[in-house]
């Protein structure tokens, strides 16, 4: 039986090779799926990053150097870029599929369903729950209002009777007090509320 190829072995192989490349999915799609999803909860936005990443990575592979950094640390250098950019953006950048030709497609709901699963929601909620449950009355009310329902600053100040920045204060001293709460426990916010 001949030996396993490395991912950087495979990496180097799709250049000229692109079924090398589908073995680097094989390996790596389940994990990187993973990765996505614990860090944005949402398995569609998931799914999208994940495909991009392998775009990317597929359309660049001729610019892999092996210099030390193995195949799937390179991968996922790509997908903490692609993740980072999301958050900046607020949407994943779809350019490497769209480069490949690639059709955008829906997340069909037993995806979505096998998604989900990959993500292990009942340490977060009650973490979150417990760390909502410190939050003064008001702060909890200004978080509900600007985070759950989506109100600009200037509507949740109307509703709870104070000034504009007030309304902020309240959400930035919510957000952080959860923020420190989380991450006593390991476990970190990676969204932030536009201020």
């Amino acid at each position: 039986m001949p030996e396993e190829r490395t991912d950087t072995e495979l990496l180097i192989a799709s250049r000229t090779e692109p079924e090398a490349f589908t073995e680097l999915y094989r390996r790596h799609a389940e994990d990187l799926l993973r990765y996505f999803a614990r860090r944005t909860l949402d398995p569609e936005t998931a799914a999208e990053l994940t495909a991009e990443t392998f775009a990317e990575a597929f359309a660049s592979r001729a610019t892999y150097r092996d210099q030390g950094v193995n195949g799937v640390a390179w991968l996922y250098g790509i997908a903490r870029h692609r993740l980072g950019r999301f958050f900046r953006n607020g949407k994943v950048d779809a350019a490497a599929r769209r480069k490949l030709g690639m059709p955008e497609r829906d997340l069909p709901p037993e995806d979505y369903e096998r998604i989900e699963d990959l993500i292990d929601f009942a340490p977060i909620r009650e973490a979150l729950a417990e760390a909502l449950e410190t939050l003064s009355p008001d702060q909890r009310e200004a978080m509900r209002l600007r985070v759950i329902d989506g109100l600009g600053y200037a509507e949740v100040a109307e509703r709870l009777r104070c000034t504009e920045q007030s309304a902020r204060q309240r959400v930035s001293r919510g957000l952080r007090k959860i923020a420190l709460l989380l991450q006593e426990r390991g476990m970190q916010l990676t969204t932030e509320v536009e201020a």
